[in-house]
């Protein structure tokens, strides 16, 4: 059988599209995709499914055994290292090693210590091949929020902002409806849906009285919403507290005030603070302690800023429209830099039209940096053990 380079990132990719397909549902769990082939034809595939539901790798035999196919000698394609522990679902590799593939291709070792190298590891044991890192870097940044919680300990959080193209987010009066188009605004709705979490201020729940919620595209699972509000101002009858899952983030706890809204599934989380504020590393931490894998933020200028300031983003996630506001408020309040070299920067990794927008995405390249290090560094502990 024909092991070569090409071969495999074809079909991983093709895995990885399958991942793609799960990309609301999986959390807490990675998104992760299977195919089996032999030769060019695809014996079986699927997608991880809800938490609790079968992993891709059970759902991939299962379509192979439906359709009549036996995967002996065949190759399965898989975007990350099939699990081998019990946790909400028995190992899949315990039904790879039972379905006697000849090669398992893997993109990606899987960071959580449970099973980091052991999947590997009980594959080549029972006489099968394993080839790794196929499509390496696709996998991890379909999967970075995971990896991310795994690894450091921390979410992968993106900062979303509508600007112009002088770099404004609103007029000086704080008008900001719209300053992107439609599409624009539901192609951002895509991201609050792959997110665990959708982050905001109290600035922008007294100003928008936002719901928070996925509308412009289908999802079958909304994320939680959460409010950083440092001294509990928040008003007891925002539109937010509907019912669904929010966090309210405070320094200054108001008990009776909290359990009112624990009544409507709101939990008020008292954090430690900072001289400017809510200390929003440990809040990072607190979400990422609570299974959470990617934080989408919606705010204003002063808690992005913040955001920025105290390192807690990792990505930005900019449309900007074709228009000049000529002054206004910026996208993020921070202290100016000290000079050119000082200054915080992030490196373009995708650029495309949405409608009359542009979307920009930019990604901090030491957290993206730290990330892979990690990973590189807790899989081969693992598997040197």
């Amino acid at each position: 059988m024909s092991h070569d380079a090409e071969t495999d990132a074809r079909w991983m990719r093709h895995a990885l599209a399958l991942a793609e397909s799960s990309l609301y549902i999986t959390s807490p769990n990675p998104r992760v995709g299977c195919v089996i082939v032999r030769g060019d034809a695809v014996l079986g595939q699927g997608a991880t499914q809800q938490a609790g539901g079968p992993h891709a790798e059970v759902v991939a035999l299962r379509d192979a055994h439906a359709k009549g196919h036996d995967i002996a000698g065949s190759t399965v394609y898989v975007t990350l290292e099939p699990c081998s522990h019990h946790g909400r679902t028995p190992p899949c590799v315990d039904a790879l090693i039972e379905a006697r593939p000849e090669r398992v291709v893997i993109a990606l070792c899987d960071p959580n210590p449970l099973v980091g190298g052991q999947g590997v590891a009980r594959l080549r044991e029972a006489g099968i091949a394993v080839t790794l890192g196929a499509c390496a870097d696709e996998a991890l940044a379909l999967n970075a929020g995971f990896v991310s919680r795994m690894t450091r300990g921390l979410p992968w959080v993106w900062l979303k902002s509508g600007v112009s193209l002088d770099g404004h987010s609103a007029l000086p009066g704080g008008d900001s409806k719209w300053i992107t188009g439609p599409l624009a605004r539901a192609d951002g709705h895509q991201w609050r849906a792959r997110s665990c979490v959708v982050l905001t201020g109290i600035g922008t729940v007294r100003a928008d009285n936002p719901l928070l919620t996925v509308r412009d595209v289908p999802t079958p699972r909304q994320p939680a919403r959460a409010v950083v509000d440092t001294r509990f101002e928040i008003d007891e009858n925002a539109r937010l507290f509907d019912g669904g899952k929010v966090w309210v983030f405070v320094c200054q706890n108001d008990p009776a005030k909290a359990e009112r809204l624990a009544a409507r599934n709101v939990e008020v989380v008292v954090m430690p603070s900072m001289s400017s504020g809510i200390d929003l590393p440990s809040v990072m931490r607190w979400l990422a302690a609570h299974e959470i894998n990617e934080v989408h933020v919606e705010a204003g200028a002063r808690l992005s800023g913040a955001l920025l300031e105290t390192g807690c983003v990792d990505e930005l996630l900019v449309y900007m429209a074709p228009m000049l506001l000529g002054q206004g408020l910026g996208m993020a309040r921070m202290p100016a830099a000290a000079s050119l070299e000082a200054a915080e920067r992030f490196v373009f990794i995708d650029a495309m039209p949405v409608g009359t927008d542009m979307r920009l995405r930019l990604r901090h390249p030491g957290h993206w940096a730290a990330l892979t290090q990690a990973l590189d560094q807790a899989v081969q502990h693992r598997l040197a053990g």
